[in-house]
């Protein structure tokens, strides 16, 4: 849906102030208070505008028009003579000056009917648009290493990017979601050699990736006493490097158990990949592709290493290729990039992965420049910070790592315990537990900005108010609620619900806000895009809930005035179907009851 009243501000700001459009256009932003306007264009941008067409016929060139002007006015002056050139209209109600912006207020009878009969009319589809016809977004998230467990500290990067690709989805890009899998590397050849070791296939049971873990914890305990054992596993990936057939039997077994456990998770968390092919798809792939960056003189050898030297550039050399010859990070991602581009042709290649590897994505990237790759300027590294249980950091190395079916399971545990004395079948009490505390699990990681760091707190996740018997501040849970209480609100309705009501009577302030709230949802996907942020749309929730909250607090929805209960009903209906399709964006069910 296209912001009519802002393209009418501007066109409005262009006439009267000489500037395109497009230019007046990348100045408007939301103003810090909603009392000040819904835009404001900055001033000093507009100042130079008024100066030079008020010296257009001198011939001066721009820097002496300004010189021999600014004296006489000065951004303040400038907004508010353009502000006063503005007359109310359908769409705008009011513009002032504030400091140095013109801000515009929109017309309250008019967000308030747009807003409620594209709502009504798009349902499901209200905030999704066509932005993305014909484009492709490849996204590359979650990868877990295989033979280790699905931890805490996966969580970020796989709901971050799951979130991601329904947002693109909802724009219409066509979007391929990948699971770069860690099922390859000198990591393997470590765990081999505990295996060899010290294990015992009876002993696999029900937990196999547990039981590795521990393996490979003991793997680098035994190996600060005896160091000649990381050499026996460089040389170990060596040899399934080469294809040797003992060597592949062994990781194919570690691989396909650590893919059972994988599905458990995904299925819990509602996500899905279009494409499994890890690091090791690329084994065969990578020669070529160094060959490719020898043709064109970009590596050399550094101590028996084959490299790309990027001092130039302010970095550590990439490192293709060890002296033993084995591959590493770099090889397979800059093989996996050109490869992807091959395939997919994509417009956008986005990359979910902790703040921790911002030199490495900073290192590839430039060799793909480097080597001539054009579409490297359309790849991204989506980082974030790490997640935390009780303040520390986890580490598989150490066997420090909280398991993520355990967050989940405890999630659903709790609230399970909160649905119990509720009068409903078991069985919908058991798809409430699991929706809800899911649903937390997911939004308690959505609701920050990506790059901070999340410390995981029970009662933060949940905040339920024993009570009240209700879910209370910025969770998911909270959101869910809301969601509920909006449809139990419509099913009490008593009439049909058909998108026509008179407007005008919605003239209580919180029915603007809240209308001005539904208006912007569009705008909040496509920022949530372009900014690879899904916080904006999980504070966007949390702000539009609140307003409710309040409007419920004050106000009487369905009373003896039918004309009046029409009206808010279907503000409340508008309300109900942006906070499903917001969840639903965020990857959290919204609820009927609970």
């Amino acid at each position: 849906m296209q912001d009519v009243f802002r393209q009418h501000f501007v066109k409005k700001l262009a006439g009267f102030s000489g500037k395109s459009e497009e230019e007046i256009n990348r100045t408007i932003s939301r103003p810090p208070d909603a009392a000040m306007g819904e835009y404001a264009s900055s001033a000093p941008f507009l100042t130079l505008t008024a100066i030079s067409n008020q010296n257009k016929d001198k011939l001066l060139g721009l820097s002496e028009a300004y010189e021999s002007a600014s004296a006489q006015k000065n951004p303040k002056q400038i907004a508010e003579e353009l502000s006063s050139k503005f007359q109310q209209d359908e769409f705008i109600s009011s513009v002032e000056a504030v400091g140095g912006y013109v801000n515009a207020r929109i017309n309250r009878h008019k967000v308030i009917e747009i807003s409620l009969q594209a709502a009504f009319a798009e349902k499901e589809k209200y905030g999704s648009s066509s932005t993305g016809n014909g484009k492709t977004v490849v996204l590359d998230f979650s990868s877990p290493n295989i033979a280790k467990p699905f931890g805490i500290g996966h969580l970020r990067s796989t709901v971050i990017g799951a979130a991601l690709k329904r947002i693109y989805d909802s724009l219409g890009y066509k979007t391929v979601g990948i699971n770069f899998l860690g099922d390859w590397g000198t990591q393997f050849g470590k765990l081999a050699v505990a295996f060899q070791k010290w294990g015992d296939e009876a002993k696999m049971g029900d937990g196999p990736v547990e039981y590795l873990n521990e393996l490979y914890v003991k793997y680098h305990e035994e190996s600060e006493k005896n160091p000649a054992l990381e050499q026996e596993a460089r040389a170990w990936f060596l040899r399934l490097e080469q294809g040797n057939k003992e060597e592949r039997r062994l990781w194919e077994h570690f691989k396909e158990l650590s893919l059972k456990e994988f599905s458990r998770i995904y299925d819990l968390l509602g996500v899905s990949f279009d494409s499994y092919a890890g690091e090791s798809f690329f084994n065969d792939k990578m020669g070529p592709v160094i060959d490719e960056l020898a043709r064109l003189g970009l590596t050399k050898e550094s101590q028996g290493a084959l490299i790309v030297d990027l001092e130039p550039y302010g970095m550590t050399p990439c490192l293709l290729k060890k002296a033993d010859g084995a591959t590493l990070y770099a090889t397979r991602d800059i093989t996996a990039a050109m490869w992807r581009y091959n395939e997919y042709g994509f417009d956008k290649l986005v990359y979910v992965v902790g703040s921790d590897q911002k030199l490495h994505f900073r290192q590839f990237f430039k060799v793909l420049e480097l080597a001539g790759k054009n579409w490297a300027k359309n790849c991204y590294h989506v980082n974030f910070g790490l997640i935390r249980f009780k303040g520390e950091k986890m580490s598989t190395r150490r066997g420090k790592i909280v398991m993520l079916e355990d967050v989940l399971d405890r999630a659903i545990e709790l609230t399970r315990e909160i649905v119990k004395d509720r009068e409903m079948s078991a069985d919908k009490k058991e798809v409430i537990a699991k929706a809800v505390g899911i649903g937390a699990v997911i939004f308690n990681d959505l609701k920050n900005k990506r790059a901070k760091d999340v410390d995981f707190d029970w009662q933060t996740v949940l905040n339920y108010d024993s009570e009240t018997k209700s879910f209370k501040g910025e969770t998911g849970p909270y959101l869910q609620y809301t969601h509920t209480r909006l449809s139990s609100l419509l099913r009490n309705y008593d009439a049909v619900i058909d998108g026509k009501a008179d407007f005008g009577l919605l003239k209580e302030d919180l029915e603007f806000q809240i209308s001005r709230e539904l208006y912007r949802f569009p705008q909040v996907i496509e920022d949530a895009a372009e900014q690879f942020e899904p916080s904006l749309i999980s504070n966007y929730l949390i702000d539009l809930a609140s307003k409710f909250s309040r409007y419920w607090h004050d106000v009487r929805i369905i009373g003896s005035d039918n004309e009046l209960t029409k009206a808010r009903i279907l503000l409340a209906f508008a309300a109900k179907t942006v906070m499903a399709n917001g969840l639903n964006l965020l990857g959290i069910a919204p609820l009927e009851e609970m």
